[in-house]
């Protein structure tokens, strides 16, 4: 069973789907308002999916409650990762691909995007994925440590586009984290498109302008 989501087509019989997943504690509501914004008239009919990550503790908000794709059990990004959590919810992803797959849009029309928490399992599960996918976009986000093992990332994506965007004034997940995970993937021979914006850990105008062109170059 797949998780639920929030669907939008932009025209019936979509070519491309994007599943874009959120950031901690938000749903599928967040990043759906972006559509408007980000779709070019000219590019062909696509659906964008945005799942609702499961309701679970999570450590460093006192173990409350709420939508996450992974337990975070301290500030410092690189302590502790929840790497069990991180698999359940590639699975999940696994699945929001095989249901496009099911429904007409092959692998190589699929484009995984997320922000944040969203962003890390979109790089975990696009570099693990058995077949070749359209792009990965990551926003404000970095790469989880066991994807750097070499029987964690598929020949498929290997040479698959990276879009990252990360604000300068990021508070959550440092700019820092951020290059050092890009200068990890490209070591790694990854392409990543990198863009800086001078913003918090959000989204600005500007990065959706650069995305539009970036996402352009691959609805083809």
């Amino acid at each position: 069973m797949t998780l639920p989501a929030i669907e939008h087509e932009t025209a019936a019989e979509p070519r491309f789907s994007i599943l874009w997943l959120h950031g901690l504690g938000a749903d599928g509501n967040d990043f759906a308002p972006i559509v408007p914004a980000l779709v070019d008239p000219a590019w062909p009919a696509l659906r964008f999916v945005f799942p609702h990550a499961p309701v679970r503790p999570v450590t460093i908000n006192n173990g409350v409650p709420m939508r996450a794709w992974y337990d975070i059990a301290a500030f410092d990004l690189n302590m502790r990762q929840d790497e069990a959590g991180m698999r359940g919810s590639v699975t999940e992803v696994e699945s929001l691909i095989e249901r496009e797959r099911q429904r007409g849009v092959p692998d190589e029309r699929i484009v995984l995007a997320g922000f944040s928490q969203g962003g890390a399992i979109a790089l975990a599960a696009g570099l693990r994925h058995a077949e070749k996918l359209a792009g990965i976009v990551a926003l404000s986000t970095y790469l989880p440590a066991y994807v750097a093992a070499a029987d964690e990332r598929s020949a498929a994506n290997a040479a698959t586009p990276i879009f990252w965007g990360h604000g300068t004034f990021d508070p959550v997940v440092a700019l820092q984290r951020g290059v050092a995970s890009r200068q990890q993937l490209e070591s790694l021979g990854y392409a990543v498109d990198w863009h800086e914006y001078p913003m918090a850990h959000a989204v600005c105008p500007q990065e959706i302008d650069d995305l539009r062109r970036w996402l352009g170059a691959r609805l083809e």
